[in-house]
């Protein structure tokens, strides 16, 4: 595949901005080849993520924007409920490959593969962008393999090779990008010629999980950011408007929010971890007597988590199988920051968050995230119960008229959103 950077003197796709002056944003582009005659003819879907959106942000702080999506199409006024661990890349790529995390292998934003004897953490570029880390088709690849043209406006796994394709237009991440120029962004791929024009697209916006972080969920700072999101939202959803284009637009979260308690939980504290590779509180043993010895002094803590052999953690939970997920397993039990080592010698400590997640989105509803979806295939004024995230990929794979794989999701659960002509079954 050709691959090039798109310069800001390039001008097919910044088509129709007029009097935007901004820098352009650095796309990459793929030569994928053009939409086959048989993709333009499909409509489009716009998938957003709202880093750390928790579904209770919209009563709590008011969200205008999304509400009136909601109204107008299908929302889950309770919430879509994440895969656990209720984390950002976990969870990103669930929600575009309709895969638990111990499925995809994406268990955590940062983890170690005993097989490879590597590491992968979100912030390495070259862990990020090396396809063999992902498993799965995610739903850019699914539609650049049916001759779909596609394009990421960052996506966790976009910047990588996988299932043998690249979306046609993606970017390397850099959250210093305005929310206004990712906005502007999506609008100009939507107005390139429609044998170039993607039909698939992904816009992520890292707000309100920074805040929620740094300041916790119910501080100002939190609430100034969800109404900035939302706003952003307003933004994006009247320009699609202009545009007369058949557009589905969906707009989810990864995972919800909590303020956390106390100080750091440090499990070397409680067992020896020397034996162990470690990524964050993730646990990789040497040998099976280590895993062993260090389940029994784990479990006899007096801490507020439980540990689990990897074999026998929780069923609902979908993370007892892959090796990536480490033995033993620690599950906190509430809002409580959990690593396996402190800081080395003399470097000073940081107290935990004051916002954080990962934690059993079935115990703690405060991590179940937004959905809402509108356009001229979602049925007006439906309200879903919660539901799991894997059950979005075969959704917007029938919205896209592609033919999709069979994943952990199915498309019984979110069908009674579809108009009739697409929930049964016809194109």
């Amino acid at each position: 595949m050709r691959i090039s950077r798109i310069a800001a003197a390039i001008a097919p796709l910044l088509i129709g901005l007029g009097a935007f002056c901004q820098t352009a944003v650095p796309v990459v582009t793929v030569d994928n080849g053009t939409n086959t005659p048989e993709q333009q003819q499909k409509h489009y879907v716009v998938l957003v993520s709202l880093d750390g959106f928790r579904v209770a942000y919209v009563k709590q702080y008011g969200a205008p924007h999304l509400e009136a999506i909601g109204k107008e199409g299908a929302t889950a006024p309770d919430g879509m409920i994440p895969s656990y661990p209720s984390l950002t890349f976990p969870n990103h790529y669930t929600l575009v490959t309709g895969l638990y995390p111990e499925h995809h292998g994406i268990v955590a934003n940062g983890f170690y593969d005993p097989a490879r004897k590597e590491s992968y953490w979100l912030g390495d570029a070259k862990a990020v962008q090396d396809g063999s880390w992902y498993g799965g088709v995610p739903l850019w690849s699914l539609a650049e393999q049916q001759g779909m043209r596609s394009a990421c406006f960052f996506w966790p796994g976009s910047e990588a090779e996988i299932a043998g394709k690249r979306p046609s237009y993606y970017l390397h991440f850099d959250g210093k990008i305005p929310f206004d120029q990712r906005v502007d962004q999506v609008i100009a791929w939507l107005q390139l010629p429609p044998e170039k024009r993607p039909h698939f697209l992904t816009l992520y916006l890292q707000d309100p999980d920074h805040e929620g972080h740094e300041f916790g969920p119910n501080s100002l700072e939190a609430k100034d950011a969800v109404h900035h999101v939302d706003d952003v939202i307003g933004v994006l959803k009247a320009k699609l408007d202009a545009l007369h284009l058949p557009i589905d637009l969906i707009v989810v979260a990864d995972h919800g929010m909590e303020e956390t308690r106390g100080s750091w939980i440090t499990l070397d504290k409680y067992a020896s971890l020397t034996n162990f590779e470690t990524a964050g509180p993730l646990l990789y043993p040497h040998s099976e007597a280590d895993a062993a010895q260090a389940y029994r002094k784990l479990r006899a803590a007096d801490a507020d988590f439980r540990v689990y052999r990897r074999a026998q953690m929780p069923a609902e939970l979908h993370y007892n199988s892959n090796p990536r997920e480490g033995d033993p397993v620690i599950v906190p039990e509430g809002p409580v920051a959990i690593r396996a080592h402190g800081p080395a010698g003399d470097k000073p400590d940081k107290a935990p968050p004051k916002g954080e997640h990962g934690y059993n989105p079935y115990e703690m509803p405060s991590m179940r995230a937004i959905f809402f979806a509108s356009g001229p295939d979602i049925e007006p004024g439906v309200q879903l119960k919660p539901f799991e995230n894997v059950n979005l990929y075969p959704l917007i794979a029938r919205l896209l008229g592609l033919n999709a794989p069979k994943v952990d999701g199915s498309l019984n659960v979110l069908s009674p959103i579809l108009v009739p002509a697409l929930s049964e079954g016809q194109q």
